[in-house]
């Protein structure tokens, strides 16, 4: 069966860094698009980062540019969000999803996703 399931979650203090992974079983990730999604309580679900699978393409919000990076190794079938410089803005419930086709950084066209973990960036 599809599955992805994610690690690497947890409390990090302003400024510090953290490296989310989503590891896929049951499909290959190469073909597909990649992407991290985000949700605070009480806030919609935001786009985050976004990678093509037949392209190198990527696409940030601008909230995160220059802060984050997503990234995946075909080898391990896993995919990655590496954060750094993270604030308190940061905090939310993170998903990984993938889709066929194009990335893109609305949520409504990704068909498969891990199940979330937490990332609160607090003093």
């Amino acid at each position: 069966q599809v599955q992805l399931v994610q690690s690497g979650g947890g409390l990090v203090q302003p400024g510090g860094s953290l490296r989310l992974s989503c590891a896929a079983s049951g499909f290959t990730l190469d073909y597909y698009a990649i992407a991290w999604f985000r949700q605070a309580p009480g806030k919609e679900r935001e786009g985050v980062s976004c990678s093509s699978g037949t392209a190198s393409r990527t696409y940030y919000a601008d909230s995160v540019k220059g802060r984050f990076t997503i990234s995946r190794d075909n080898t391990k079938n896993t995919m990655y969000l590496q954060m750094n410089s993270l604030k308190p803005e940061d905090t939310a419930v993170y998903y990984c999803a993938t889709k066929w086709g194009r990335c893109t950084l609305e949520s409504g066209t990704y068909n498969y996703w891990g199940q979330g973990t937490q990332v609160t960036v607090s003093s």
